[in-house]
């Protein structure tokens, strides 16, 4: 009878518990939720608010076609004659290129720096002076270099993106214990083992930052480089509507270069709370 009692109590204290874990995590998305609403009402009313105070002069009333509302109307039209869908692939075709030449080049580049001190030393200076070399900068010789734009684009992005990867991924090679190599050795890891077994796992969280980090540059990169040259990509649609005057059209496309951009963003911090041993 009193084992049944305490069976019972304990049932109902773990559902107590069950209950009391579900309610707080409903108020933290909840809270969230409100946060990222509240904060884009914000920015809407901003932007709202700037095109207003510029069109109380009847000489700017062409800057209405920058409001909010006719940016939202025109992307139904963006979205069906094919301008919104072509710019994704094309754009996210260089941009995935660039990234993947970015990740293979710097995470070996950054596992080096980390592992061996000598190579550290000796490519921490030239690595860095070159890091802050503004990406855009190497369009003119990546033009002359490359037989075509979408490569010349492609360089650009590898440029701007493989820092951020390899200096993350030494920096988190850095901070793993050195017994764990020992122990590896001696229970007779292989070198291709301990990459793929200790290394790569120790330091996933820093790669994937790196990556996350990497991703950003290189999408706002990838924007402007599209300029010139190609006739495909978001900014080229962007420099297509200003020319012809359809800044309604321009508005849309800046609109989804954010969403896009956003997207991304968040699929890396997913990708960081998942793979990642380390827990907040």
């Amino acid at each position: 009878m009193n084992g049944n009692i305490a069976s019972v109590g304990d049932s109902v204290i773990s559902a107590g518990v069950s209950g009391n874990c579900f309610s707080r995590a409903m108020k933290a998305t909840a809270d969230k939720s409100l946060h990222f609403f509240v904060g884009l009402a914000f920015l809407l009313g901003l932007w709202w608010l700037a095109i207003y105070v510029v069109t109380l002069n009847p000489d700017n009333s062409a800057f209405s076609d920058f409001a909010p509302l006719a940016a939202f109307q025109a992307l139904p039209d963006l979205w069906e004659d094919g301008t919104i869908p072509h710019a994704l692939e094309t754009t996210g075709g260089r941009l995935g290129a660039g990234m993947f030449l970015a990740i293979v080049i710097g995470v070996p580049i950054g596992i080096l720096m980390g592992q061996i001190r000598w190579f550290q030393r000796l490519t921490n200076v030239p690595f860095q002076f070159l890091r802050m070399i503004s990406p855009l900068s190497w369009e003119p010789i990546a033009v002359v270099v490359f037989s075509g734009w979408d490569e010349a684009i492609v360089f650009l992005i590898a440029i701007a993106a493989i820092w951020p990867i390899a200096f993350a991924t030494a920096a988190g090679l850095a901070k793993v214990d050195p017994a764990w190599f020992k122990v590896a050795r001696n229970l007779g890891a292989k070198p291709w083992q301990m990459v793929t077994r200790i290394i790569v796992p120790a330091i996933m969280f820093d790669i994937l930052t790196g990556i996350r980090l990497s991703l950003g540059v290189a999408w706002i990169v990838v924007i402007p480089a599209e300029f010139l040259g190609v006739t495909s990509g978001f900014g080229y649609a962007i420099q297509d509507a200003r020319e012809g005057l359809e800044y309604s059209n321009l508005m849309g496309m800046i609109l989804m270069i954010g969403v896009v951009g956003f997207v991304l963003d968040s699929i890396c911090v997913m990708l960081i709370r998942r793979f990642s041993w380390h827990r907040g």
